[in-house]
């Protein structure tokens, strides 16, 4: 069905779009010589049954699309169309004239008249109708691409979260692998705990962003299973300003963060060190930072920048360029700090 003959509304604004059409040819008429009444009795029917009659370039343009090899036979097919249509205005006319009993609205050159503007008017339609499927073409391809994009973002996020979690499940099973041998009991002390935070983990892992105070409690749930092997050598500060505490965050955005605090830096520290967590607000946003300690003089670490890129890119494909990461040595401490659209 044509999407003007859908709702009752449309067809009468549709309609009421055709009074225009209807003047010209009532004051053709006049000028050849028929009374306005006259002509306005005549074509009113006429013009309202050729309105319809306009529909059909509708069903003609969607079977056969607007490309060049086949502009030469659209032409063809469309100029007959048009004179069908105009001799169905002519003939509606017509009958109407006799009918009525008004003979000087039809009469010598008007008959010509009424059938070119008829065959116009038809053409126009068509070329309307052509410009309104383009545009429903183009919304729609639009519309797939917005999809393919939305897609192809929810696949590389979810690739991302599947990366990230043998990750940390590898580094917190050596862990407790190196912990075995020397103390038993707190090796199962941290099973426990692991135990507690994978299922923690687990239940934000399917969601699109968690508030900043419980992803900051994910951070300090890993950093509580690390500190049964560290014991007072890892030592953890949070502080979270209020303002901030329900803005919306990537659950398990800091996890990458934190492991590489622990195992580049504060592992290579003969006394241990701190792992400051912190998150304050800012004009539209919330900048949240990672800090810790480490060994100046120990060699870098190759691996150290696989977290900061698997970060990065979480907030790429979320936020583009509305996030950023700045990562770095300030005196003695390696400092992250993220900012994200609040």
């Amino acid at each position: 069905m044509h999407p003007i003959l859908a709702p009752r509304r449309r067809v009468v604004f549709y309609l009421f779009a055709w009074t225009p059409i209807l003047a010209l040819l009532v004051n053709v008429s006049h000028a050849a010589g028929a009374p306005y009444l006259d002509a306005l009795g005549v074509f009113t029917p006429a013009v309202g049954v050729f309105a319809f009659i306009c529909l059909s370039p509708w069903w003609i343009c969607r079977a056969r699309p607007l490309r060049l090899p086949a502009v030469p036979g659209l032409l063809v097919t469309f100029t007959m169309a048009a004179a069908v249509g105009s001799l169905a205005l002519l003939g509606t006319a017509a009958v109407t004239t006799a009918a009525l009993s008004r003979p000087a609205v039809l009469q010598g050159a008007m008959v010509g008249i009424v059938f070119l503007i008829g065959m116009l008017i038809y053409l126009l339609s068509t070329g309307l109708h052509y410009a309104v499927l383009s545009a429903e073409a183009s919304r729609e391809a639009e519309r797939r691409a917005v999809e393919a994009r939305t897609l192809a973002r929810e696949a590389e996020l979810q690739s991302l979260k599947l990366q990230l979690n043998p990750h940390f499940l590898f580094n917190s099973l050596h862990s407790i692998s190196a912990l075995a041998t020397i103390d038993g009991a707190r090796a199962r002390d941290m099973c426990l705990k692991l135990a507690g935070f994978l299922r923690s983990s687990l239940g934000v892992g399917e969601k699109e962003s968690i508030p900043v105070r419980d992803e900051v409690e994910l951070a300090r749930s890993y950093l509580e299973v690390e500190q049964v092997r560290f014991g007072s050598r890892l030592r953890v500060e949070a502080e979270i300003e209020p303002a901030c505490e329900n803005c919306g965050v990537p659950p398990l955005l800091l996890q990458p963060l934190v492991e590489n605090a622990v195992k580049h830096g504060i592992a290579g520290m003969v006394d241990g060190g701190e792992v400051r967590l912190a998150a304050r607000r800012e004009p539209g946003a919330v900048a949240i930072t990672v800090e810790n300690g480490f060994d100046a003089d120990a060699p870098p670490r190759r691996d150290l920048g696989i977290g900061l890129t698997h970060v990065r890119k979480r907030l790429q494909v979320r936020y583009g360029a509305e996030a950023s990461m700045e990562a770095g040595v300030v005196g003695r401490t390696y400092r992250v700090v993220l900012r994200v659209p609040c």
